[in-house]
């Protein structure tokens, strides 16, 4: 697939790397020198550097030949990516995404009027992000979820601590413990060991500090809480740290689903900002949130969360530290170095927020060739979750799970069909119109989304 990036920052630097693993010749436009400089020193990518604007640039690029065009400058360009966006429909290309900083843009008119200009997609990764956060904290206490179908299919991710049950077991000898109706109700799929990722068998072993990923129906989940030695927990006071844009959008979001919120920002004049566009029953503290003492004094050891947002990736990996020996059961930090995502795990943050791989996750999937719903990239792995409709004819509804010859590195995790929700076993028959909830490695992503054509 040849795709075009408008914009070579940190948005599309990382989409530029992700795609061009998957084999898609990727061309980067940007104007600004050291931008392009970087990323053609880390990426095997052709770059050209212009104004993003101009369409003699845009030809040069190849837009009009482009099966796809994303446009993610900076999002206080939004205006260069709409109008970088729009060029580039007129001039040829199949399929144009842009990034935008304005949440009136995302009602539902403002996007069939962009979808009618030809930009399928507005994207506006802070938004995605506190969305995201929510969704979290809205949770049960496993340390990361994904919904399918209203909830009736999860996704979870449970970190083994010394107090798992599952310890040190079989996998089969976990399987035979459980009672029949349990069996029907979840499904282990993968294992997050250190750099690798296990698809797990019957002789694999559970180990300490493993990331263990399951697919659930609803009733499923109080189970496997009960299993990985957890509890449940529900969120009703939580305090963020940082005031940026996600936070703006986390505090007014938590507030209208009747959580009560306590935001503390290092910036005075922020923080007036704030006070001004927040409702009012969302107390804004002027401070330094690395001070632990600061945050004992605001109640920090009353809250049920703790979300760090501050914009430096090591402050709020270790904020997060502090607020779990300050007795927080329910810790998220936005870390944007990659690099540090595995350390925040090891450090026993609970969720991980990194806006370049949820938006990652919402263009991945315009790559597809089937018909891929959404793909949503999960902690600790570079494996995605993609959630399938398997089409009339595809070849993932003609044989039985177990005789598709289904690549090494995947696996199906949950079927939903006519609003019903199951957990996928060998036998378990595709039909057309399935929505199919699959864990996939990279390596495996091609094969499949063949299967589903």
């Amino acid at each position: 697939m040849k795709i075009v990036i408008l914009g070579a920052g940190a948005v599309g630097s990382h989409l530029a790397k992700m795609l061009r693993t998957e084999g898609n010749d990727i061309t980067v436009i940007d104007n600004d020198e050291k931008r392009i400089s970087d990323l053609s020193s880390v990426a095997d990518v052709r770059t050209v550097l212009g104004n993003p604007s101009s369409t003699k640039v845009l030809a040069g690029a190849g837009v009009g030949r482009a099966d796809l065009f994303i446009a993610v400058y900076p999002s206080s360009l939004q205006e260069t990516n709409i109008v970088g966006s729009l060029l580039a429909k007129r001039m040829g290309a199949a399929k144009v995404l842009a990034r935008i900083n304005d949440i009136e843009y995302l009602s539902a008119d403002n996007k069939l009027m962009f979808n009618d200009m030809g930009i399928e997609l507005l994207f506006y990764p802070e938004k995605i992000a506190a969305d995201e956060i929510v969704a979290q904290l809205k949770q049960t206490s496993s340390s990361e979820t994904m919904d399918f179908a209203r909830g009736q299919l999860q996704i979870s991710v449970f970190k083994l601590t010394e107090e798992s049950p599952l310890l040190d077991q079989k996998l089969s000898e976990f399987v035979a413990g459980l009672a029949p109706g349990e069996i029907d109700s979840f499904r282990i799929i993968a294992i997050s060991r250190g750099s690798d990722t296990i698809i797990p068998g019957p002789e694999t072993v559970f180990q300490y500090n493993d990331l263990v990923f399951a697919f659930s129906r609803q009733e499923g989940v109080p189970l496997l809480v009960k299993y990985f030695g957890q509890s449940m927990l529900k969120v009703r006071k939580v305090m963020i740290v940082g005031g940026n844009e996600i936070a703006a959008m986390l505090a007014a979001e938590l507030h209208s689903e009747g959580i009560e919120v306590k935001l503390v920002e290092i910036n005075r004049q922020r923080c007036i900002e704030l006070n001004d566009r927040l409702d009012d029953d969302i107390e804004i503290v002027h401070g330094d949130g690395r001070n632990s003492d600061l945050l004992f004094d605001e109640g920090i050891s009353e809250c049920d969360a703790f979300v760090a947002l501050t914009g430096e990736d090591e402050t709020n990996i270790l904020s997060c530290v502090a607020a779990k020996k300050l007795g927080v059961p329910r810790t998220v930090a936005e870390v944007e170095n990659t690099e540090y995502l595995r350390l925040a795990d090891e450090l026993g943050v609970d969720s991980i927020i990194n806006k370049k791989l949820i938006t990652a996750a919402n263009i991945f999937r315009f790559t597809l060739e089937g018909k891929a719903r959404f793909v949503k990239y999960m902690r600790g792995t570079s494996a995605e979750i993609i959630e399938y409709t398997a089409a009339e004819g595809s070849a993932i509804t003609k044989k039985p799970l177990k005789e598709l010859g289904f690549p090494s590195g995947a696996i199906v995790g949950g079927v939903i069909r006519a609003g019903e929700s199951f957990i996928a076993v060998g036998d378990t028959q595709i039909q057309a119109n399935d929505r199919v909830a699959i864990f996939a490695t990279p390596g495996s992503v091609k094969a499949i989304d063949k299967l589903f054509r």
